[in-house]
């Protein structure tokens, strides 16, 4: 599925939630905000956010 992942298209597997985006990037779910179609996601929520086909995604490390 795409998606836009920090401005740039991106092409990854269906059926991802958030925590398994940021595993597949290995990203530390304890170092970022996502943001989703401008919607900030609480970290409790990663494992449960399905991403969709077209979503633009925003990952902040800290």
């Amino acid at each position: 599925m795409k998606l836009v992942i920090n401005g740039t298209d991106t092409e990854i597997e269906d059926n991802l939630t958030i925590t398994g985006l940021l595993e597949s990037f290995e990203i530390d779910p304890n170092r970022v905000a996502v943001e989703v179609n401008l919607k900030i996601i609480k970290r409790s929520d990663f494992g449960e956010h399905q991403l969709n086909e077209g979503d633009t995604v925003e990952i902040v490390n800290f």
